[in-house]
């Protein structure tokens, strides 16, 4: 069986956000594995106008392509007003069935981890048919991150962030027979 295509997706397009240092250390931690083809899928990347406020086909459509060729996904959530982004809501609004009968793992930060953000996440998830895993790293901007903007992860999270990633690649695998 040939490996599985799991998505790294940022999930914030702010200026000055620290999501792609979360999402290429996850990288990093997931390549070491060599049991999937891990790539960074960053939204800001996509330029998805507010859904609805502008004729977005072709983002929509190169969107919905990138979504439909990864067999699983890792979200890189931070925490926002308790909640996700609304770049990361947006972006999810814009894609359906490319969503469907796959799974993802959540890597969170903030405040407190970013746990009510992921949580917010897991109930979009449900709604769009995506198995999210048990295992969550949750990082900390106290104790994570260098003035709250250089990534300096414990080396405790890793043996989440593999436990997360065993099972995302578990379910990814089992999901893909439903597609």
């Amino acid at each position: 069986m040939s490996k599985l295509n799991i998505g790294i997706i940022l999930g914030s397009t702010r200026q000055g956000r620290v999501s792609p240092q979360v999402g290429e250390w996850v990288k990093r931690v997931a390549d070491q594995r060599g049991d999937a083809n891990y790539e960074i899928v960053d939204i800001a990347d996509f330029k998805l106008p507010l859904l609805g406020e502008a004729d977005a086909t072709e983002q929509a459509t190169a969107w919905n392509t990138k979504l439909a060729s990864l067999d699983g996904f890792v979200f890189i959530v931070s925490e926002y007003n308790h909640s996700i982004t609304a770049s990361l809501k947006n972006a999810l609004d814009y894609a359906r069935d490319a969503w469907n009968n796959k799974a993802a793992g959540i890597v969170s930060y903030g405040s407190v981890g970013g746990a009510r953000a992921a949580e917010h996440l897991r109930g979009i998830l449900g709604e769009l048919s995506v198995a999210d895993v048990r295992v969550h790293p949750a990082l900390s901007l106290f104790t994570d991150f260098e003035n709250g903007t250089v990534f300096k992860p414990a080396d405790m999270h890793l043996t989440n962030v593999n436990g997360m990633l065993d099972q995302v690649l578990a379910w990814s695998g089992a999901l893909k027979t439903l597609r």
